[in-house]
């Protein structure tokens, strides 16, 4: 099952087809690809109002129920983002033009 075309939106990084969704969890928008894929780890179903709600595919939930159709978060397939996670980069922030602090001297 895919989408309604009216939710269709693009990627603003790489034009990809995209649909925005609110997650189950807390309510948030996430963008999640248009095309469906039977190796995504997300849920897709649209609600009784209309709009798009997506769940995780947990190992404590991994059947998809009537209505729904897996897929992909986008910020997972987008080339032209640079992942976004919490620990960075894993590398050091630059120090160049930094003045060192009394106890460093």
């Amino acid at each position: 099952m895919k989408p309604a075309s009216h939710h269709l939106a693009n990627c603003k990084y790489c034009r990809a087809s995209i649909v925005w969704c609110l997650t189950s969890a807390n309510g948030r928008r996430q963008p999640v690809n248009y095309e469906p894929d039977e190796t995504g780890n997300v849920a897709v179903m649209q609600g009784a109002d209309g709009k798009l709600y997506v769940r995780a595919v947990t190992a404590a939930r991994p059947e998809i129920r009537p209505g729904e159709w897996q897929a992909k978060p986008h910020q997972a397939t987008c080339p032209a983002r640079k992942p976004s996670g919490r620990g960075g980069d894993g590398g050091q922030r630059p120090t160049s033009g930094v003045r060192p602090v009394p106890w460093q001297r």
